[in-house]
């Protein structure tokens, strides 16, 4: 195999590839066995606050990926990085399409009233954190070097920098 094809984090799964499955199996599993405590909530808060959530976190991997097209790398984690981003939102956290994306997920969660997609929220971020962020760490540590660990170093890989 050539160098080009071991050049990515070889992560676990693709994270839209995640969040797709999580959205799917909530929805389904809220059909067959449905929990019945978000659905207890009133509508219009709950759809308010859930839409208010679903368009400032899937606002982030938008941005984001302005962000990889600007800097001429690829934004799949299957694919090599070519460029070390530090500026825009990547200057306040080291994963916000991932930080955003859950905080899109939790939003679509309230406005479904899907209790299950809460629940499997919680083993998705454990493969997403395990099985991406930490493969992706590592590979960006060993293709960057003390770039990235400077920059490791200085913005939180959850969370946010102000």
């Amino acid at each position: 195999m050539s160098d080009e094809a071991h050049d990515n984090p070889n992560v676990l799964v693709l994270p839209p590839l995640l969040l797709l499955a999580t959205i799917a199996a909530g929805v389904i599993l809220d059909w067959l066995v449905p929990i019945g405590v978000l659905p207890t909530l009133p509508a219009v808060p709950r759809m308010v606050v859930g839409a208010i959530l679903f368009v400032l976190g899937a606002s982030a991997p938008v941005s984001a990926r302005q962000a990889f097209m600007k800097a001429g790398t690829n934004i799949r984690p299957d694919m090599p990085t070519t460029a070390l981003i530090s500026s825009g939102l990547f200057a306040h956290n080291r994963n916000p399409i991932y930080q955003g994306a859950s905080i899109a997920l939790l939003g679509l969660a309230l406005i479904l009233a899907s209790d299950w997609i809460l629940v499997l929220m919680v083993p998705a971020l454990v493969v997403l954190h395990y099985g991406v962020v930490l493969r992706e760490e590592r590979y960006l540590e060993v293709k960057f070097g003390e770039a990235y660990r400077r920059y490791k170093a200085a913005v939180p890989r959850y969370g946010w920098k102000f």
